[in-house]
């Protein structure tokens, strides 16, 4: 990629004016990771931020699909940094001995009063190939990807709060309390909720257009038992990874508590465990007590749940928020961008807000490094970003909606459970098999057609009939929280097409209702690879059998594929 300074250099100064190039507001993991990449190719950044580091956050859980992003970035940007991010190991050797492993998705229902049934457990083991997930100590890793922004030439402006953005036809700027103004050519809001510029102009929606309701408490404990040792669950009805070595969802009606421990892996020193509690405000809305008396008050109502939390400690402050779910009317306008979540958010349910962020820092890098080699910031030059943005909100606003509607009975959770967890790995495979063929030709291409989709935002966005299941996902679900049908009726509706789809692979189990844990033997994997090779649709074939062959080839053989 040319170096965005060799050819300013050559270019009419009006191109090297005002002082920066972009001014990224937020020096979080999004506006760390947007700095970090356009510094290293050349372009003069700042990062402005009321705030310092280290600092909390929450966002923890990593997912495969994150991973795989993370890997792009680092090597279409040259920013190996990333890539540390997509390994718990690389993370504990890299940046320090804080971090969790997280081995599976874990879901376990529960109903007031009553000790869970072990039947309606759920666990996604992630792909073995890209078995890598961790558990974020995010004052850490926040720190650790600002810290290599700096490296690489960002200029910072940290303690400077922003109370007003002017914009011009040929600039922007942003104007601190204390009246002090910082220019650029372009401005990133990567800042969150309390955006200025989505203050400044107006952007939000109100109401907020998407369908989820849901606010959370949250903060980090000490003392947390493990779900292992709270169960009383026989042996026999146990997964075949403990609860403990992934990221925990106890699941009741419209709502969902979370664990995700940094100290459930050797060579880790962090005792803390992230604790959640995350429901529907219409169905549980705020009583007046304190956030613990209220969390507590809500473990209490579920025995298995109130064992796990007993002796558990806070460390910090408690976190109680009103409804989490907020969206812009725009995210692209001239010389700026709302990125990540400073243009919307829906819920931490499947650990999709680190996903989102860097597939779109994806998409807005490239198009914001060329722009500044040629002074063109039209909007229609940024119209994909703002497309992706609001097509990952909308397609994960479906999904997370439908699944607090599936909470209510186990049948169609598990059938709400297995579109989820099918549609990710195969959107995995989908990237790795990019990915792989990027490196075999350092063809940015290859990167920029995965961006010619039908379904812009879902995770397999280029698959006909899975957009079909995932619609009648949604249909089904909503069709029974107006009573229309039962849980049953939508459930068994949409086994049906899962059971009679060509294109889900015989062995793992996900279009078997009665296979609660997505961890296949041996045996079961070895009649998937004849699935494979005998009855997969040709483009399957190539996607799964492809990717599996690439990783073999690179020293991964062995490894299981789910």
């Amino acid at each position: 990629m040319p170096n965005l300074q060799d050819l300013e250099n050559q270019a009419p100064a009006l191109l090297r004016k005002p002082e920066h190039d972009v001014i990224i507001l937020g020096a979080g993991i999004a506006g760390s990771i947007l700095g970090a990449i356009l510094a290293r190719n050349g372009a003069r950044v700042v990062i402005v931020d009321a705030g310092a580091h280290p600092r909390f956050a929450v966002g923890e859980s990593m997912i495969p699909y994150t991973l795989l992003w993370l890997r792009i970035l680092a090597e279409r940007y040259d920013v190996p940094e990333i890539a540390t991010l997509s390994s718990y190991k690389d993370c504990n050797k890299e940046i320090g001995t804080s971090f969790g492993q997280k081995r599976h998705f874990g879901f376990l229902r529960h109903t007031e009063g009553n000790e869970p049934n072990p039947r309606e457990g759920t666990q996604f083991s992630t792909p073995g190939v890209l078995n890598r997930s961790g558990h974020l100590f995010r004052q850490d890793t926040d720190s650790y990807l600002f810290n290599a922004a700096v490296r690489y030439g960002c200029a910072t402006r940290l303690g400077f709060r922003v109370e007003d953005v002017e914009l011009a036809d040929d600039s922007i700027a942003v104007v601190g309390a204390d009246g002090n103004t910082i220019r650029g050519r372009y401005l990133v809001d990567a800042s969150g909720f309390r955006s200025p510029l989505a203050e400044k102009l107006d952007l939000r929606e109100n109401p907020c257009r998407f369908k989820h309701h849901s606010r959370s408490l949250f903060t980090h404990m000490i003392d947390v038992k493990t779900t292992d040792e709270v169960l009383r669950h026989p042996k026999s009805e146990r997964p075949p990874i403990p609860w403990t070595s992934g990221t925990m969802h106890h699941l009741f009606d419209r709502g969902w508590f979370w664990a995700i421990p940094f100290n459930n892996v050797r060579g880790s020193k962090n005792p803390l465990v992230s604790v959640g509690l995350t429901m529907d405000p219409r169905m549980y809305p705020k009583n007046g007590l304190s956030a613990e008396d209220e969390f507590r008050e809500f473990a209490s109502r579920f025995p298995a749940v109130e064992r796990q939390f007993a002796d558990a400690k806070s460390v910090r402050p408690w976190v109680s928020t009103d409804r989490l779910q907020y969206s812009s009317k725009h995210s692209i306008g001239d010389r700026w961008c709302l990125m990540s979540h400073a243009a919307g958010f829906l819920d931490p349910l499947f650990s999709r807000g680190i996903s989102n962020t860097v597939e779109v820092i994806n998409a807005l890098s490239w198009r914001l490094l060329d722009a500044l080699r040629t002074d063109d910031f039209s909007v229609d030059k940024f119209a994909y970003v703002s497309t992706l943005e609001q097509g990952l909100l909308d397609y994960n606003d479906k999904l997370v909606n439908s699944a607090f509607i599936a909470f209510d009975t186990y049948e169609l959770w598990n059938a709400v459970f297995r579109i989820w967890s099918f549609g990710s790995v195969v959107g995995g495979f989908r990237l790795q098999r990019a990915l792989s063929e990027f490196r075999r030709s350092r063809d940015r291409k290859v990167l920029e057609e995965l961006e010619n989709v039908p379904r812009v935002g879902l995770w397999w966005p280029d698959h006909a009939q899975y957009g079909e299941v995932f619609d009648s996902m949604v249909s089904n679900c909503e069709q029974f929280e107006r009573k229309e049908i039962s849980g049953a009726t939508a459930a068994d509706n949409l086994f049906r097409q899962l059971e009679s789809a060509d294109y889900i692979p015989k062995g793992p189990g996900f279009a078997d209702r009665s296979v609660h844990f997505l961890r296949p033997s041996p045996a079961k994997l070895a009649r998937m690879c004849m699935w494979l090779a005998r009855e997969a649709p040709p483009d399957i074939r190539e996607m799964i059998g492809g990717v599996a062959i690439e990783m073999a080839k690179t020293g991964l053989h062995g490894r299981r594929l789910f």
